[in-house]
């Protein structure tokens, strides 16, 4: 055997030797460097204002924009900017009309955070979470009743509270809506001649949502039913409480025409 083959063997079995060592010169990977949770935060916000297109409208990509703030979370639970990243994961997806999601984040921060100032903030988002999800008037209004109970929330536990005041101008307004769901209701049945049916619902307008515009009518419809109803008296009654209270209005009219026609 020649020495250059002698050679090549050694090398090659050398070779083969050390590829089944371990090598200590390689280092173990690392954990990949995480930003500063200000930077992080800075970041989300940033991707939360999007970018114009075509300098007509504003793309926001809201995944991408929630990883930041997921990194705070997963990062530095105990940073000030955990609790805000939170938040802000929650309005992503409410701005997305995500609104499971949503809600799920606005009721967990409240359940985690319950002395937190931001706490109203995330139950009148909580409300308005159902709210844009509120459908027709004629329609099922069990949206319209889970923002009521949020809004009732808001202001009874933070009656002072910045949150509230916007969340009393949309309380008003789903109050109206119950208001006038009810009445639809009252006319549907009156219409059909069931008055006891009628009856109930202009009742409960005038018990339930008091002083939002239905007063007049609905005291002149349950009068109307109590009249189809025999109950006479109680329907002359309630005429003069429309005259006498709403003396403006096309109610108070048609009530005077009942009076004078029961004479």
């Amino acid at each position: 055997m020649t020495r250059p083959l002698l050679t090549r063997i050694f090398l090659g079995g050398l070779v083969g030797l050390l590829a089944l060592q371990p090598s200590c010169s390689t280092s173990s990977p690392g954990f990949e460097d995480v930003a500063p949770a200000k930077e992080l935060y800075a970041e989300g916000l940033a991707l939360m204002e999007g970018r114009r297109i075509l300098g007509i409208y504003t793309w926001v990509n809201y995944n991408r924009a929630r990883e930041p703030f997921q990194a705070i979370i997963d990062n530095y639970p105990y940073s000030e900017y955990e609790t805000e990243a939170q938040i802000k994961i929650a309005d992503a997806y409410f701005a997305e009309a995500n609104y499971e999601e949503a809600l799920s984040y606005y009721r967990g921060f409240a359940d985690l955070h319950p002395q937190h100032p931001k706490v109203p903030y995330t139950v009148l988002r909580s409300a308005l979470c159902y709210y844009n999800q509120i459908e027709s008037i004629d329609r099922d209004q069990t949206a319209t009743r889970e923002a009521l109970k949020y809004l009732e929330l808001l202001s009874t536990r933070y009656p002072y509270a910045p949150a509230t005041q916007e969340g009393e101008v949309i309380l008003h307004r789903l109050r109206t809506r119950l208001a006038d769901n009810m009445m639809e209701i009252g006319d549907f049945y009156l219409e059909r001649t069931q008055y006891q049916s009628a009856a109930t619902r202009y009742r409960r307008v005038l018990d339930n949502y008091p002083g939002l515009g239905s007063d007049a009518e609905a005291l002149y419809k349950l009068g109307l039913c109590y009249e189809e109803m025999k109950r006479v008296d109680e329907a002359l009654r309630l005429y003069h409480v429309v005259l006498e209270n709403f003396s403006s209005s096309r109610d108070a009219e048609r009530a005077a025409e009942r009076i004078a026609g029961a004479e």
